[in-house]
């Protein structure tokens, strides 16, 4: 006879590390520590001693809107069973192989940190720089602080590339000091924005108007701003849009966009003292040396559309007797992110992600899945959608793991058993590596640190950019152990 008054045991909690807080990251986390069963555990590690990923230092300062979805995050962290370790750095201060021997499984959400380059002659002049390295610049990025943008001498700007990146980059160059004024972009960024002699930025793009791949309100916003116009030659985009696209017909962001370029064709030039012009079916082929050395100009081949490969949709095939030099002191490349691989963890090179099925990783030579190994966010699809697009992504990946392992159903065949599961040995083993280590509550301090910063000018924040004021601020207040 059985004692009905004894007490249950929970079986012991699955363990899971997630690599990487951007919103890949903790929409994984979140699905995890949803579950009905309770039996996830979440440590999150992050190579800053920040949260958030792109949603702090990504997003253009003049969206404090999209970077409110950090609320739905906080909640996530508040979770009893969610830990965040911070200023730790896969492949350093713990491996792959560290963290198989104590975590059911592994979840990789780096994001694709690095910009795709142009491949052309030129690149590297002075003036010349990634739309990842502007962006981590005026956002406050430890990274990038030191940048050294030139925006006291070039008049005119070039950003290559038809996606929102492009347009914020675009945007940040004209913005007027009162736009900018009340946003969290960076001290060192706000005073030397505000001192900028640039006056026009080209926006250019290698296929046309309809195949652009920004966002209506992220295109409908240029015709807000309060110092720029937005000029598109009515003959030229005429001319871009003369190859019918059916894909594009078909899509309503596409047409939209369209409807919203025709527009800004049509308005004749306020008189403000900046202007944004579009232009597309313009690829750059070199970029040209001018006084000093400096960039002085951007050469360009005009393009026409002709279809793909296999019925495709079109793509954008040289004119190589239509050329153009336009003069400009500076470029930003705008024309996509890519991965990069982590230390011992599968990686293709040719599309810049984790190889995977559904979000489990797949071994290279086998092509079988990893036991114990998944993948969200960019890392896994590569670079496109929005914000929200990581949690039907993240789902996707949490769903394979509820089935992977012991609690999902028939799914021992994947389950990954580790050497240990004791959540002490993981901080002590961290703690021994980095001194330095970032809790949740070092972060929390950060945060309240930044927010009374911004309180008397009215600003939500001002951000510390520099590896040693974060550490010394989070070290203030968390716990020592």
């Amino acid at each position: 006879m059985t004692d009905s008054s004894a007490p249950d045991h929970d079986p012991a909690p699955l363990r899971i590390a997630v690599i990487g807080s951007g919103p890949a990251g903790f929409y994984a986390a979140g699905h995890l520590l949803a579950d009905s069963s309770e039996r996830y555990d979440v440590d999150m590690f992050e190579r800053l001693p920040t949260p958030w990923g792109l949603v702090r230092s990504g997003v253009a300062p003049d969206h404090p809107k999209i970077k409110s979805v950090t609320r739905i995050y906080e909640r996530t962290a508040a979770h009893p069973r969610f830990r965040f370790f911070g200023n730790i750095t896969f492949g350093e201060h713990v491996s792959r192989a560290d963290l198989l021997a104590h975590y059911h499984a592994i979840v990789y959400a780096t994001g694709s940190p690095a910009d795709r380059p142009l491949g052309i002659p030129g690149e590297d002049l002075p003036g010349s720089h990634a739309a990842t390295e502007f962006v981590g610049w005026y956002n406050g990025h430890p990274d990038h602080t030191d940048l050294e943008i030139d925006l006291l001498s070039a008049e005119r700007a070039m950003v290559i590339g038809n996606g929102n990146v492009a347009l914020d980059v675009a945007r940040m160059l004209v913005l007027a000091p009162s736009e900018l004024a009340p946003t969290d972009t960076a001290d060192h960024a706000l005073d030397i924005l505000a001192r900028s002699r640039v006056r026009e930025v080209i926006v250019t793009g290698r296929r046309g108007p309809a195949q652009a791949a920004f966002t209506n309100p992220e295109l409908r916003e240029l015709g807000e701003l309060a110092d720029a116009d937005i000029v598109i030659d009515p003959g030229e985009l005429d001319s871009a849009l003369a190859v019918p696209d059916p894909g594009a017909t078909e899509n309503a962001t596409s047409r939209r966009n369209v409807e919203i370029l025709r527009d800004y064709a049509s308005r004749p030039p306020s008189g403000r003292p900046k202007r944004i012009v579009l232009r597309f079916l313009l690829s750059p082929t070199a970029l040209r040396p001018g006084t000093e050395g400096h960039l002085g100009s951007v050469e360009l081949v005009r393009n026409r559309l002709v279809p793909a490969p296999g019925g495709s949709g079109l793509r954008a095939e040289p004119i190589e007797e239509e050329r153009e030099t336009i003069p400009c002191g500076l470029v930003f490349r705008a024309i996509g992110y890519r991965g990069i691989p982590l230390p011992g963890v599968p990686f293709d090179e040719r599309a810049g992600t984790i190889p995977h099925d559904g979000g489990r990783v797949l071994d290279p030579a086998s092509g079988a899945p990893l036991p114990g190994e998944y993948v969200v966010g960019w890392i896994k699809r590569g670079p496109s959608g929005v914000i929200g697009t990581n949690k039907k992504d993240a789902q996707e990946t949490v769903d394979a793991i509820f089935a992977d392992l012991p609690s999902g159903e028939g799914g021992a065949s994947l389950a990954h058993v580790p050497d240990t599961s004791d959540p002490d040995a993981v901080e002590a083993l961290l703690r021994e590596r980095q001194p330095d280590l970032v809790t949740y509550a070092g972060w929390e301090s950060i945060d309240r640190h930044e927010r009374a910063l911004g309180e008397p000018s009215g600003r939500p924040r001002v951000k510390l950019t520099r590896l040693e004021e974060l550490l010394r601020v989070a070290a203030s207040e968390q716990p020592s152990s």
